[in-house]
C-alpha cells in the first residue's frame, strides 16, 4: 500500500558509492614531490552513500539506490551501510565494474585533496532507475549528487516530481545543469566552489554568494542553500534571504562536510521541521563531521549532535 502522502517519511538517497582511501601527511605534496605520509585508513565514501549513511545515524528512513562492482569493496562498503541502519535492498550490482574508490590526502588543518575512480557509478543508468520506479511511491525526498551519470540524476528528479517528493541536489562535483533537472529542484545546496562554476562568476563573500543564488533561483531552482564553510550557510528564495552561521570548530577532516550537511537537511525536512530548524541542524551535523576522520565514520548519531551542541 501506498503511505499517504502527507505521511511519508522515507527518504530515496540516489548516487555514489565509493570505498575512500585516505591518507593523512603534514602538507600536500608539490608535483612530482614524495611526502611522508602519518596514517592510513580505508573508509567507506561516495557522495550518495555518505549522504543515505547522515540520514541513517540520525534516525532516518532511508533507501539507497546505487550500483556497485561485485568485489571486496561492495562486500565491505555494503556491510557498514546496512550496520549504519541503510536498506540496501534496491542496491544494483555490476558484476564487471569495479566499486567506485577514492585516493583521499588530507594536510595538517583539515584539508583535503581527491582524486575518485568512478567504476560502477557511472554505470547506474535512467534505465536502472526506471527499474525501481516503485520504490518512489514511498518517498517523501529524494536525495541527489553528481557522482552518478547526469541523466540518471534528471530522471531520478522526473520520478521524485511525478511521485509527488521533494528533491534535493547537492551539485557535486560540479558540471553543466540542464534547466530541465533545474526546474524540478526543490533544494539545491551548492558550496562556493560549485555555484560559481554553475553561474560562471566567482563566489567569495556573502554578497556574491546571494547574486549566485538569485541567478540560479532564476533558472527554476525554488531554493538555495549556499554553504560557506567557517560563514554558515546562505539561504536565498523568493521570500527571504537568511545567514546561518556556522558553530566554530577545529577541523580535522572536512572530506564529508558537505554530505553530512545534505543527509541532515534531508532528515529534519523529512521529520516535518521547518526550514530555518533544519538549516541549523545541518550546520551542527557538519561542524560535528570534521571533528572526525573519514566520511561515514564521521557521521554523528542525533545523541552525538545534542552532546555536541551543548558543548559547542
Amino acid at each position: 500500500m501506498v503511505e499517504n502522502r502527507m505521511t511519508k517519511s522515507k527518504i530515496l538517497a540516489i548516487g555514489s558509492a565509493n570505498m575512500d582511501l585516505v591518507v593523512s601527511t603534514q602538507r600536500f605534496p608539490q608535483p612530482g614531490e614524495t611526502v611522508f605520509g602519518n596514517k592510513f585508513g580505508m573508509y567507506p565514501g561516495g557522495k550518495g552513500a555518505n549522504q543515505a549513511v547522515a540520514v541513517a545515524k540520525l534516525g532516518g528512513n532511508v533507501c539507497f539506490l546505487g550500483k556497485m562492482g561485485n568485489d571486496l569493496f561492495r562486500e565491505k562498503l555494503s556491510a557498514s551501510m546496512q550496520n549504519d541502519g541503510v536498506q540496501l535492498d534496491h542496491l544494483l550490482i555490476d558484476p564487471n565494474t569495479s566499486t567506485g574508490m577514492a585516493l583521499i590526502t588530507v594536510d595538517s588543518n583539515g584539508q583535503n585533496e581527491i582524486v575518485v575512480v568512478s567504476g560502477s557509478n557511472m554505470n547506474l543508468s535512467p534505465a536502472d532507475v526506471e527499474s525501481k520506479r516503485a520504490i518512489f511511491a514511498a518517498a517523501k525526498i529524494v536525495l541527489l549528487q553528481l557522482e552518478i551519470p547526469l541523466n540518471t540524476v534528471t530522471q531520478s528528479a522526473r520520478l521524485a516530481k511525478e511521485n509527488g517528493a521533494i528533491v534535493i541536489l547537492n551539485p557535486a562535483p560540479a558540471c553543466e545543469l540542464p534547466q530541465e533537472l533545474l526546474s524540478m529542484v526543490d533544494y539545491l545546496t551548492p558550496n562556493e566552489t560549485e555555484a560559481a562554476f554553475l553561474i560562471k562568476q566567482a563566489v567569495h563573500d556573502q554578497e556574491s554568494a546571494q547574486a549566485a543564488a538569485l541567478m540560479l533561483l532564476e533558472k527554476g531552482v525554488k531554493n538555495v542553500i549556499l554553504t560557506m564553510g567557517k560563514q554558515g550557510a546562505l539561504l536565498v528564495n523568493k521570500e527571504k534571504t537568511k545567514l546561518f552561521p556556522a558553530t566554530k570548530v577545529q577541523a580535522v577532516d572536512t572530506t564529508a562536510a558537505g554530505d553530512a550537511f545534505n543527509g541532515a537537511l534531508a532528515f529534519t525536512l523529512a521529520s516535518g521541521k521547518n526550514l530555518d530548524e533544519a538549516i541549523r541542524f545541518a550546520n551542527s551535523v557538519a561542524a560535528y563531521s570534521v571533528t572526525k576522520m573519514g566520511a561515514q565514520s564521521s557521521m554523528p548519531t542525533r545523541e552525538d549532535v545534542q552532546v555536541f551542541t551543548r558543548n559547542a
